[in-house]
């Protein structure tokens, strides 16, 4: 039998008595417990597994990107300019020149980059006028927003690009518009996500969808392939297009001083059915990296960058086409400049 305290026995409620619980409303049910539990065991089992990071679509063919010439050759004559003004935050502003190329007109560009932990800020302008820049805004360690723009005179040259990124622990997703316009839904959007499933291999998919007019759509698929050595020494990519048309790249560091990669291009649609290959080295030694490279299109390039001192590196680039007959060469100097101490910029002082 329950106690009764003396204020209850003259009829007086005891204010300090516990008030009788009252079962909530989740104890009897909650609908959405049963997937909430298996969401949370899917997430440890996925954690357990601990699958590294895979990079993102973006980036799949850096290494060999990195390793080829597809970026850096050049002909004519070439200088950048580079001053430093600030370290943390980084501020930068460079002068570009280039004349004398065969391919490309005589230019100068002015361009500046600010960034600090969260924020990256890029822009540039030449000497017709047009405008490119740069903007990415890191949220969080798992988002980011990015925005390319470029304006010129012609209507036809302008562009600007929205970009989101998420990269989860096993995984990375993107999200991507390009000339959007709300009105009608016209643009060029992009999506793709990339998935690790073992330590060593990682699948994904990128989906394409093109609407230059309301009246007139395409979409496309890509399904890729990324496979990773223990070690990461050596990487593996594939790219196939639905439409017919795949890429295959290999990448392996030899040693610390020495990467090849190789690339292989295919397309056997049933209007065109070509096919390219590219091998490429690169030699990193103590104050220059050499590159090498050839195709199956009879080009061989190469690209010497020779670092006399922290501020000044001079360049050589030359190709030569043997099916057609004809060659390139290229130089150049980059040299950079800077207001600020040795321990402004993180250097140890010097005695």
């Amino acid at each position: 039998m329950a106690s009764t305290s003396q204020f209850e026995k003259v009829g007086i409620p005891d204010l300090y008595a516990p008030e009788p619980s009252i079962p909530s409303k989740a104890s009897y049910f909650n609908p959405i417990s049963p997937f909430t539990n298996v969401y949370d065991r899917f997430s440890q089992w996925r954690a357990d597994l601990g699958l590294p990071h895979p990079g993102t679509v973006e980036n799949l063919q850096k290494e060999v990107k990195a390793t080829h010439l597809s970026n850096y050759i050049f002909d004519g004559a070439r200088a950048d300019l580079t001053k430093s003004l600030s370290a943390n935050p980084l501020f930068q502003v460079t002068h570009s020149f280039a004349l004398g190329s065969q391919t490309v007109p005589s230019s100068y560009n002015f361009g500046a980059i600010f960034a600090n932990q969260q924020v990256f800020l890029q822009g540039g302008v030449d000497h017709e006028g047009n405008v490119n820049a740069r903007f990415n805004q890191g949220w969080t360690p798992n988002h980011i927003t990015k925005v390319q723009a470029q304006f010129s005179s012609q209507a036809t040259q302008n562009m600007i690009q929205l970009e989101h990124d998420y990269q989860g622990s096993d995984f990375s997703l993107n999200a991507k518009a390009i000339n959007p316009w709300p009105a009608d839904l016209t643009g060029i959007y992009v999506g793709s996500y990339l998935q690790s499933f073992t330590k060593n291999i990682a699948l994904g998919v990128e989906t394409l969808f093109q609407r230059p007019s309301p009246d007139l759509a395409e979409l496309t698929t890509s399904y890729l392939a990324k496979f990773t050595g223990t070690d990461k020494n050596w990487i593996a990519t594939a790219q196939l297009q639905t439409a017919g048309a795949l890429q295959a790249t290999y990448w392996q560091k030899l040693s610390d001083k020495v990467e090849v990669a190789a690339d292989l291009q295919l397309i056997a649609a049933p209007a065109r059915r070509d096919a390219l290959c590219t091998l490429g080295a690169k030699y990193d030694l103590r104050l220059s990296t050499f590159r090498a490279q050839v195709d199956s299109t009879g080009k061989v390039s190469a690209l010497l960058e020779q670092r006399f001192t922290p501020a000044f590196a001079f360049l050589v680039a030359g190709e030569i086409d043997h099916f057609k007959n004809a060659a390139k060469v290229g130089v150049g100097v980059m040299i950079e400049s800077t207001s600020l101490t040795p321990e402004e910029m993180g250097m140890p002082p010097q005695i």
